[in-house]
């Protein structure tokens, strides 16, 4: 089933628009990847704790029955360079696989920018 929309919007001096079309927006099937949710999840448990929702790391861990160095583990992936984290972020579930957490959290380690997208480059050469 597909809908379209059109609008006809009228301008002050006389004229109209041309008309707008619509196209429907495809909702995604599925769950998105484990490394997506992944770094989505890093990003909001820096959140709790730089808003002061959580006191620190250690009150996350305690709340998700999880140990401290399992919550590092999920953080250190939101210090990726923005261009990797859009990639992962946007990755199909079948190429998901390709790529592990703990490589990710290795490129992540690497404080440069620059650093982190040649190496995770690498990555992808050698996976393809």
């Amino acid at each position: 089933m597909t809908l379209t929309f059109e609008y006809k919007i009228p301008t002050r001096r006389g004229g109209a628009l041309p008309p707008l079309r619509s196209e429907p927006v495809i909702e995604p099937v599925g769950r998105p990847p484990r490394l997506a949710r992944l770094v989505a999840l890093a990003h909001r448990l820096e959140a709790l704790v730089r808003t002061g929702e959580a006191k620190d790391y250690m009150e996350l861990a305690e709340l998700a029955y999880v140990s401290p160095a399992r919550i590092a583990q999920i953080v250190i992936l939101a210090q990726l360079a923005p261009e990797i984290q859009e990639y992962i972020l946007f990755l199909s579930a079948e190429h998901a696989g390709l790529i592990a957490e703990h490589q990710l959290r290795e490129i992540a380690r690497e404080p440069h920018w620059d650093r982190q997208r040649a190496c995770f480059e690498s990555l992808l050469r050698r996976r393809r």
